[in-house]
């Protein structure tokens, strides 16, 4: 059987409304990566392709039929075209798109353009990271440390984000004050000499039993209260918990 094309023209615009409108929409994406990049919060165990690709959807998985059906409307759509990745189609186009009118039309497409810059773009990112980690360079520490040499083989617009996120690593980041705990010392230096004294029984009706509470002393003072016979069902305690005093 033959195989059926169902590439349908495009409308034509003009070439230089085409080339003023992929222009505005690529300064766009520069603008929208660098806000994004600006607002995540790198640390030092963030590695090199979080970075590079914060903020972007990654397009170069899609399939050629998949992107002809959501961006050109199904134009160019064939059933050998199903499994075609779009860095494999942006490579070579004339091979998947046989018609070459409407792929010239095709091409001059805004969403065209915008897909064939956003593929190259993953394609350079990859290839820095593949460069990077050839040379153990993984994450931001890495990529600080990185000799020279090794920075120059990045592109200078990767460098330029890497740079970026390096130094924000590196900036100390904000500790909230530390919890304190009721009946617990900050520190020896404020701590009080205390001591455990029993309580009497209470009400024999009641039959509270024995209990024990925590009473500030001086240094001789310990030692000198009666020992505790009877284990308390309710122990009653001051705000100081007992377990946390120098007894």
């Amino acid at each position: 059987m033959k195989e059926k094309d169902t590439i349908t023209p495009l409308a034509r615009g003009t070439p230089n409304g085409v080339l003023t409108q992929v222009l505005t929409e690529a300064r766009r994406e520069a603008e929208e990566r660098l806000r994004r990049t600006q607002e995540m919060k790198f640390t030092i165990s963030t590695n090199i392709e979080d970075v590079l690709f914060k903020g972007r959807v990654r397009v170069n998985e899609m399939r050629l039929n998949d992107f002809l059906t959501r961006e050109l409307d199904g134009r160019g759509v064939v059933d050998t075209n199903r499994d075609v990745l779009l860095e494999e189609f942006f490579r070579d186009p004339t091979r998947y798109i046989r018609n070459k009118g409407a792929l010239n039309e095709m091409q001059a497409s805004c969403r065209y353009l915008s897909m064939k810059r956003a593929v190259k773009g993953e394609v350079i990112f990859d290839e820095d990271i593949r460069r990077l980690c050839d040379k153990g360079v993984n994450n931001l520490p890495g990529w600080s440390l990185a000799a020279a040499d090794v920075k120059a083989a990045v592109r200078n617009s990767n460098k330029h984000f890497l740079d970026a996120a390096a130094e924000e690593a590196r900036k100390p980041t904000t500790t909230s004050a530390p919890e304190k705990l009721e009946g617990c010392y900050e520190s020896v230096h404020n701590a009080r000499r205390s001591h455990v004294v029993e309580l009497p029984d209470g009400d024999e009706r009641k039959k509270t039993g024995t209990g024990m509470g925590c009473m500030r002393g001086s240094q001789n003072s310990h030692g000198r209260t009666r020992k505790l016979t009877t284990l308390s069902k309710r122990m009653t305690l001051c705000s100081n918990v007992v377990q946390h005093l120098p007894c």
